[in-house]
């Protein structure tokens, strides 16, 4: 069982760093990586194809402004994804919520806005 961190770009690291401290609380065993969707689309979905033969990974995307990142990881893996994106104050999170809310079918993504929530949806879904 591990939490897969995937990042928009490095400068999301401190809003990751609220996440996996909580997970290590917890003991759950992430790993994270940077990749833009927009960017990087053949980096993320390297990602996505050296987890797809393993089993108990929930993917936890962090992206702000345009997020295609969480929709792209959801389309294109079996495993949950959940949304937690870097809302720098309410402004910024009224303007760019929609783009985490918003998704294409089958790409289902469940949003998180607080990084402690989503590190405890993380536990409840491996039923920690």
């Amino acid at each position: 069982m591990k939490a897969v961190l995937i990042m928009g770009s490095t400068s999301d690291e401190s809003h990751a760093k609220k996440i996996t401290n909580k997970l290590d609380d917890y003991g759950i065993a992430w790993e994270q990586h940077a990749a833009s969707a927009h960017k990087q689309p053949l980096k993320v979905l390297e990602i996505l194809e050296t987890k797809k033969n393993e089993k108990n990974i929930v993917y936890i995307t962090i992206a702000g402004r345009s997020n295609a990142l969480s929709g792209f990881v959801a389309a294109n893996s079996e495993f949950p994804t959940l949304a937690c994106p870097p809302f720098v104050n309410k402004t910024d999170m009224l303007v760019n919520i929609h783009s985490t809310l918003q998704m294409p079918s089958n790409a289902p993504v469940l949003t998180i806005i607080d990084p402690e929530n989503c590190a405890m949806a993380v536990k409840r879904i491996f039923g920690v």
